[in-house]
């Protein structure tokens, strides 16, 4: 199956990048490059694409700003933030936003690929060193939120190896449970946030500060 892939930067010499990157991946068709958000926004609206390489700054409409105009219009559309920005608040306002993953320029094809794969099966990804930083402990409290408190500790101790990317098998050897509790504690999570999967369950616990 061919993943069609879009690609948003103003720098000419990384849209060449990525496509010399991905030119020898059979399964990836680059259907379009756009230097500002403007071309996005007619490029998308004639062919969109599966997958959308989308960099924060862009000389008219930030990348943030675009995200969420496009996930609302195109609601099937995968959108990874590929870009230079390490500072985990931007981070946060991309996820907030809904995108899909969260890639530095550094990221390596292996990585791109991995991301490219993860994002299509329905699940979050960001790069493991911005992973660690914006997972990384705080002497924040959550509590205040009143959601925490509604979960109980191995709810919380899933919540937290899901945003470590973790799988269910990971999760069940990790904490010394089985399969069946882990999807168990997972829907309840879900249940208890309201989120419909596991994106939406990274996404709204950010948001309330329960990671």
């Amino acid at each position: 199956m061919i993943t069609r892939i879009a690609i948003t930067d103003d720098h000419e010499m990384v849209l060449k990048g990525l496509e010399t990157m991905l030119s020898n991946t059979k399964e990836i068709d680059i259907i379009g490059t756009f230097p500002n958000a403007q071309k996005t926004l007619e490029g998308l609206s004639k062919d969109c694409p599966d997958v959308l390489l989308l960099d924060i700054n862009l000389p008219d409409i930030n990348g943030i700003e675009l995200s969420k105009t496009l996930i609302k219009a195109y609601p099937n559309l995968k959108i990874i933030a590929l870009t230079n920005f390490e500072d985990v608040s931007f981070v946060k306002r991309m996820l907030k936003q809904g995108v899909h993953g969260y890639l530095l320029k550094n990221t390596d094809r292996i990585e791109l690929l991995e991301a490219l794969k993860t994002v299509l099966s329905g699940e979050l990804y960001i790069q493991k060193n911005i992973q660690k930083k914006l997972f990384a402990p705080t002497s924040k409290t959550t509590h205040n939120s009143g959601v925490l408190t509604k979960l109980t500790r191995r709810e919380h101790d899933v919540l937290v190896a899901i945003s470590e990317e973790l799988t269910t098998k990971e999760i069940s050897e990790k904490l010394f449970i089985s399969p069946k509790t882990v999807e168990t504690h997972r829907m309840n999570i879900m249940s208890k946030l309201g989120a419909k999967n596991s994106v939406g369950i990274i996404k709204i616990a950010m948001e309330l500060d329960l990671l």
